[in-house]
């Protein structure tokens, strides 16, 4: 068997950690925002939109060509479905996010098909390559985590008055077209920072996973962040210690972005039942007339019990 005090010990393995911490924060701060904001399917049309540019920048430059493909697709793909969300509000608008979405994927596709070797590119591309990060993939994930983080972070009070209160921040006189524009442009930056370490398609979960699953955790915004950043830098130490398990001791030669996004999936099943587990369990408590009345308002809160809020 692996021992665990080793499998950090391989320079590969550190440049996969770091990636993985890097998006760890940057997923879970930006994530934290879009969930508030219940940006969760624009999410999801910006990462399928940013696809046929990082597919663009590898066929015409390898494998440092994705990031600078995918930053154009994700600006134009920021401008073109912010506008498309307030033009077309609903169901106009998840409509028109489902068409790009279809859309970009199908053109990437397409575009990577072109190639001889389609299937090791499209597999790149959609899985990621973590056990392969150099330092200037590392350079480029900082940079675009970081400035996600940032615009996040200096318009932070705005967008949780947009996100409690569209109107009310129109009324006050916020820039709301602004705000959008720097939440979908922080998103489309992790989608960029990711595409090559986890890939196209597996980003989604370290984006929306680790704020869902601080959000079933506690209601405090205060708390909310560091729940889900913490989240998130465990899976990653797991999901990534796991897969290197199963590739060494099973021969299972398992994606570590898909066993992170595994790890991710299990982790909000397993907090979603626990919660709704102690629900049941407060709401049928008696109220008055024992001593194992709860306090006032414990069953709004149920997961007090568990001593996290």
């Amino acid at each position: 068997m692996t021992d665990p005090g080793t499998v950090f010990a391989l320079p590969f393995m550190q440049n996969a950690l770091a990636a993985l911490l890097m998006l760890a924060v940057a997923g879970a701060v930006v994530g934290v925002a879009l969930n508030l904001r219940g940006l969760e399917f624009l999410s999801d049309g910006l990462v399928h939109a940013v696809f046929p540019g990082a597919v663009a920048g590898f066929l015409l430059s390898g494998p440092e060509g994705v990031y600078p493909g995918a930053a154009v697709a994700a600006l134009v793909a920021t401008v073109v479905l912010t506008i498309v969300a307030r033009r077309l509000p609903g169901a106009g608008s998840d409509a028109a996010t489902a068409v790009v979405l279809a859309g970009a994927f199908g053109l990437g596709v397409v575009l990577v098909s072109t190639r001889s070797d389609y299937t090791t590119g499209l597999e790149q591309l959609l899985f990621g390559q973590l056990l392969t990060v150099s330092s200037s993939d590392l350079g480029a994930i900082a940079l675009c985590g970081g400035v996600a983080v940032l615009l996040v972070a200096v318009t932070w009070k705005e967008q949780l008055f947009v996100s409690f209160d569209v109107r009310g921040a129109r009324a006050a006189g916020l820039r709301v077209l602004v705000l959008e524009l720097a939440l979908n442009a922080a998103i489309a930056l992790v989608v960029v920072a990711a595409s090559r370490a986890v890939g196209n398609l597996l980003v989604l979960a370290v984006l929306i996973a680790p704020a869902a699953i601080a959000r079933l955790l506690s209601r405090r915004l205060a708390v909310i962040v560091p729940l889900a950043v913490g989240v998130a830098i465990s899976a990653s130490v797991l999901g990534l210690a796991l897969s290197y398990a199963l590739s060494v001791d099973l021969r299972v030669g398992a994606s570590p972005s898909a066993v992170l996004a595994l790890v991710l999936v299990g982790g909000y099943l397993a907090v979603a039942a626990a919660r709704g587990l102690v629900t049941g369990v407060v709401r049928r408590r008696p109220r008055s007339g024992s001593h194992a009345d709860l306090p006032s308002g414990a069953d709004q809160e149920p997961m007090t019990v568990l001593g996290v809020r």
